[in-house]
């Protein structure tokens, strides 16, 4: 009795201890980035203006191809603030007014927005509207002022604003008549109070307005006519001169409109620069007295020199990016060249006036996988000897931006991940190399304090140095980023590819970039493009001695019926193994499941013609293709005519493009949507390696239903063609939307389910036998979300558990899809309350780990959702079975719980796709989510039943164990001595 009532109290409270430890769904403070990252970009800059006055930061103000406009850091190139605008907003000009106000032009010259240069706040927005669209040009004249407020001149819409820079208010307007007048330049001399308008009418016609720029009032309009045409494209030399190219490109013309008279003065191109050849090309700059061509890869500065005549300065043959001019004193311009020339890159800055003078004039070394400069933004301060100084804001052909100074790069971003178009993982090499006594001595040390400052801070005796060096130790922990392979599969490499064709691989444990590799030109192809990625090579487990690599298909040119362009990297180091030009595109790329005695996986290009070619081209895979050729089946879908069809081979290649790798494909079916009707706007499969762990269902009431399981199942969605455009352009009952899940071998439709009232846009993910896909819904005016299950009734025999059990059953029996399967489905729908941008599924090793949906919100967040909230099955009063199988009653919303937010109260800007990776783990999904920002977690949809926690104190369970070990003698020798007293008595 002694034993019993000393030990139940302290065992109750040893349990009560323990169970405050049980994980929650929630995050605490100081987990933040232990299994997650957040990266911040901006994307490829394409304006710059620099903000570097005396009192307050250091700046420089961008906009970007992604629509982002940010204040970055001069000093360390972090970002200040930004705004991603709408992808239907386009930054047109940027621009700083006043000092103090960031001006931007957007939305096809529709919205001017005035921004507050410290915090980025919006000050005003004005909504500029127009005629007819037109070229969209920003001015901010720094000495034109109407009744003491500073003026911005905006040309959009064929019609010219004047706008108030400090409430946005329009002070005037003036419209042009000219019909198909093209604006190319709004000029505004110095010191004057006019503004010209420049461009072209029709093709052969130059048109010429002066205005006032204190009123809007027409002074003059002169046009003059060009035989020979122009080139949609102007150069500015001067304040009243401007250079252009005739329409063949082999004449240059200087045209001036001094006083408003118009004259042009010709000069063939082939006078001035001697075996020139092909047609040339204006390099958009604004250099007094100075203007830039490019003849093939030649280019050439050519200074105007009085009333028209032309001189060559120089002619560089290395790739060369010319700044604008930068005004270093009242009578003075800079600007800057920047040339590229292998491994470094040429930096000089001269004076406009003066050619043969360099201000500046440095080689740095350059990265080579940063490729060539596309533009240069120049910048000047003042020395400590009263000497100019520059600075150049750099942007690379890889879309990564650097700030150029002193011979030094002094910061650089790495902005082309804000643009990845595909994503693919890699294992991370096995650890093989022995490990010292003193690394274990030391990690032994580390640990165990590690373990004690847990301590510390699980009995809330921890000081808050002591809570700073616990979150330290957790961010900064050795195991984290290490390149190895760790026994969960957490640590792995995420292979990108961006929009510049770029290759990156970056690391799991922190987002650091392991390589990266730029696709090279190559003679054969000036222009790659980027387009999918692709495992090449997953050596197994024990061939240590080979690295896997991965496949980048490209296309030589911006055309899809271009050569293609093949390139196999290696995943451990990027370095590229080969590549191949092909004579051939590459309309659709087919990963094959099979793969040869070096674990290459054969792949199947189709081309614009049907011609499938076999890759790789080895009589080994050639033998393994010939044994499987009857079961290759595929599909293609034609958009623009609502029409898919089924694809199988057929016999090898005949003609001129005929090789033992090149095979002809024949039709076998198709399925063509009426066109008055129908218009595909979804299609989606189930994922190639996805793992179905089993086929069975276990129902509530012990019966057992059989998932379809298909990897040939094809899931269509298709809208009415009045209800493609945006939501609410249509009545409820011009549109529709219609649901199809289509087998791709046979071309026969499963299921088919009509939604009246319904517009898209929709996005659909398919997993194991079940298709979630999202909508809106316009007679309720919601957002909502239908799931299709499929099960398959043929195996109806086997309803018995135990025979399922035992093995007793027909699921390894071999099933023809040219027989009708008898499939049944279910299916329900449920509001939502959000936009969806991307959809995903989680995925794990075996397929055991219950399904969550990742969903994409419009607020550019990672919502995960529970797959049992979209079981089709769901219904108001569920019996006391379905409540044990856990099934949820049913509502008619979805719920939004704040602690499912994978991204917790961080944003993924611009977000675009959803990547899951499984680790080895059972429990665990990797999420990778990209946009312009990238984000990186670990997630758990059934809690991690496998395996402890990182944060699990080991030294608390060794110390409780100790103290049990002592209670328990302590009692046991108090309840001896208690027995001996009552001997004795």
């Amino acid at each position: 009795m002694a034993i019993r009532s000393f030990f139940v109290p302290f065992l109750l409270l040893v349990l009560w201890f323990y169970s405050s430890l049980s994980p929650v769904l929630s995050l605490y403070e100081d987990q933040v980035g232990l299994m997650d990252w957040h990266q911040q970009y901006i994307g490829k800059v394409k304006q710059a203006v620099f903000s570097t006055q005396k009192t307050g930061r250091r700046r420089v103000i961008v906009s970007t191809e992604e629509n982002v406009i940010a204040s970055l850091d001069l000093r360390h190139g972090e970002i200040f603030w930004r705004h991603l605008l709408g992808s239907n907003d386009v930054i047109d000009g940027i621009d700083i007014g006043l000092g103090k106000y960031v001006i931007t032009l957007s939305s096809g010259g529709s919205i001017l927005r005035s921004w507050n240069l410290p915090d980025g706040q919006m000050v005003w927005e004005s909504f500029l509207q127009g005629p007819k669209h037109s070229k969209s040009l920003l001015l901010l004249p720094t000495n034109l002022k109407i009744e003491k407020d500073n003026v911005i001149v905006v040309f959009s819409n064929d019609r010219l604003h004047a706008v108030s820079c400090i409430d946005g208010e329009v002070l005037w307007k003036k419209d042009f008549e000219t019909e198909s007048f093209e604006t190319q330049q709004v000029i505004q001399p110095p010191g004057s109070d006019l503004i010209y308008v420049v461009g072209f009418a029709a093709s052969s016609q130059f048109e010429m307005y002066q205005i006032n720029a204190r009123n809007g009032e027409l002074l003059k309009h002169e046009s003059a006519i060009f035989s020979s045409g122009f080139l949609r494209e102007l150069s500015l030399v001067s304040s009243e001169t401007v250079v252009a190219l005739d329409s063949t490109g082999s004449i240059l013309l200087t045209i001036s409109f001094q006083n408003g008279e118009i004259s042009f003065q010709q000069t063939p191109i082939s006078n001035i620069v001697e075996d020139s050849s092909g047609p040339a090309v204006i390099i958009p700059s604004s250099v007094p007295g100075i203007f830039a061509i490019k003849i093939n890869s030649v280019t050439i500065f050519i200074r105007v020199i009085g009333k028209g005549k032309l001189e060559v300065v120089e002619k560089l043959n290395q790739e060369t990016a010319v700044s604008n001019a930068l005004p270093i004193s009242e009578s003075q311009q800079a600007f800057a060249l920047v040339q590229h020339a292998g491994s470094e890159i040429h930096l000089v800055a001269k004076l406009a006036h003066d050619w043969d003078a360099n201000l500046l004039k440095e080689s740095i070394k350059m990265d080579q996988q940063r490729g060539i400069p596309h533009k240069v933004f120049i910048n000047n301060y003042i020395r400590t000897d009263r000497s100019h100084g520059f600075r150049l804001l750099i942007v690379m052909e890889d879309h990564s931006l650097l700030l150029l100074q002193q011979g030094a790069i002094v910061w650089s971003r790495e902005d082309g991940l804000a643009s990845i178009i595909d994503v693919t993982a890699s294992e991370l090499p096995v650890e093989r190399d022995g490990v010292s006594v003193a690394k274990v001595e030391h990690n032994l040390f580390e640990w165990l304090k590690g373990h004690m400052l847990k301590l510390k801070g699980t009995l809330m005796l921890a000081s808050p140095e002591d809570v700073a060096a616990i979150q330290s130790m957790r961010l900064k922990s050795s195991e984290k980023s290490k390149m190895a392979r760790d026994h969960n599969g957490f640590r792995k490499l995420l292979i990108v590819l961006t929009r510049a064709g770029k290759l990156f691989a970056l690391h799991t444990g922190d987002g650091h970039i392991v390589w990266s590799h730029l696709l090279h030109k190559s003679e054969a192809c000036q222009s790659p493009v980027g387009l999918n990625l692709y495992q090449w090579q997953v050596p197994h487990h024990h061939a240590l001695d080979e690295n896997p690599s991965v496949l980048v298909i490209s296309r030589c040119g911006p055309s899809s019926d271009a050569p293609g362009v093949l390139s196999f990297v290696d995943t451990y180091t990027g370095k590229e193994l080969n590549s191949l030009s092909l004579d051939h595109a590459v309309v659709q790329v087919i990963p094959l499941p099979h793969t040869d005695s070096t674990e290459q996986r054969l792949h199947l290009l189709i081309d614009s013609d049907k011609h499938a070619h076999l890759y790789p081209k080895t009589s080994e895979a050639l033998g393994i293709f010939k044994r499987e050729f009857s079961n290759i089946y595929w599909y293609s879908v034609e958009d623009h005519n609502s029409i898919i069809k089924g694809h199988a081979l057929k016999c090898k290649c005949t003609g001129e493009v005929a090789d033992e790798f090149c095979f002809d494909a024949r039709d076998l079916w198709s399925v063509v949507f009426p066109s008055e009707s129908e218009k595909i706007t979804a299609t989606v499969t189930r994922k190639l390696n996805e793992m179905v762990h089993t086929q069975a269902k276990v129902m509530a009431d012990q019966d057992v239903m059989y998932k379809y399981i298909s990897r040939n199942l094809l899931f269509v969605a298709t809208v009415a063609p009045k209800g493609s455009g945006e939501i609410g352009s249509v009545t409820p009952e011009e549109s529709w939307l219609v649901a199809y899940l289509i087998d791709i071998v046979t071309g026969r439709i499963l299921y088919r389910v009509t939604h009246h009232g319904a517009q898209g846009p929709v996005h659909a993910v398919f997993s194991e036998n079940w298709v979630v896909y999202h909508f809106f819904n316009l007679r309720a005016h919601r957002y909502e979300m239908s799931v299709i299950e499929i099960y398959d009734q043929s195996r109806a025999d086997n309803k018995d558990v135990w025979k399922l059990v035992l093995g007793k059953h027909n699921l390894t029996s071999r099933i023809s899809l040219f027989s009708r399967p008898e499939v049944i489905t279910k299916s329900q729908s449920y509001f939502f309350t959000h936009s969806v941008k991307a959809i995903a599924v989680t995925s794990t090793a075996k397929g055991i780990t219950s399904k969550q949906l990742l969903i994409g919100t419009i607020g550019d967040q990672v919502l995960a959702l529970d797959k049992r909230f979209l079981d089709p099955r769901r219904s108001v009063n569920p019996t006391q079975a379905e409540k044990e199988e856990g099934i949820i009653p049913l509502t008619d919303s979805l719920p939004i719980i704040p602690q499912s937010y994978v991204t917790h109260a961080l944003r993924v800007e611009g977000l675009r796709g959803i990547i899951t990776v499984p680790a080895k783990l059972e429990s665990t999904t990797l999420v990778f989510a990209h946009g312009v920002d990238l984000f990186f977690t670990q997630l758990a949809p059934s809690r991690t039943y496998d395996s402890l926690t990182e944060d699990f104190s080991y030294a608390l369970l060794l110390i409780t164990i100790v103290a049990l070990v002592a209670a328990i003698f302590v009692t046991w020798r108090l309840s001896e001595r208690k027995e001996l007293q009552d001997k004795w008595r």
